[in-house]
């Protein structure tokens, strides 16, 4: 018994180097790669970068709620934290109302690293964007969010 089966094929291309998704992956990747060289001296990886970046505007939330605001998962944040109390950048405490949960708090390190670290990032960014004007830069940004939230 011979089973024949057929293929559709349709016409469509795709290039995936003009792919949104791509351009965007690619972009985030290269980011990245630059911002961890640039702070290969201070030991701060990007994914670390964003949790001190958070702590620095409020202290005291729980590895959930950091979680939440860094897009990881709680594994993953929790390893995060776990690195950057091995480097003294961060102590845990127990949370006062929720018994299971602890808080999250900078140490005098992990605060003085904000002065180093931002103007890095600043920088980065400046050089990033070279060339395009700051309203493009904004108009960029709130396409880029309107994206995000299309795929919620």
């Amino acid at each position: 018994m011979v089973v024949l089966t057929t293929k559709v094929v349709i016409d469509i291309e795709f290039k995936l180097d003009d792919s949104l998704g791509f351009i965007l992956n690619r972009t985030n990747t290269k980011l990245k790669n630059e911002m961890f060289q640039r702070f290969k001296e201070y030991d701060i990886t990007p994914e670390q970068w964003s949790v001190l970046n958070c702590l620095w505007v409020q202290e005291g939330v729980t590895p959930k709620e950091l979680a939440d605001a860094i897009y990881k998962d709680k594994p993953n944040t929790i390893r995060i934290l776990e690195k950057l109390q091995k480097k003294e950048l961060i102590v845990r405490k127990p949370h006062p109302v929720d018994k299971r949960a602890f808080q999250i708090f900078l140490t005098d390190r992990g605060w003085a690293l904000r002065e180093e670290l931002i103007p890095i990032v600043m920088i980065l960014l400046e050089e990033a964007t070279a060339g395009i004007r700051r309203d493009k830069v904004a108009e960029m940004k709130k396409m880029l969010n309107q994206i995000f939230d299309n795929l919620k």
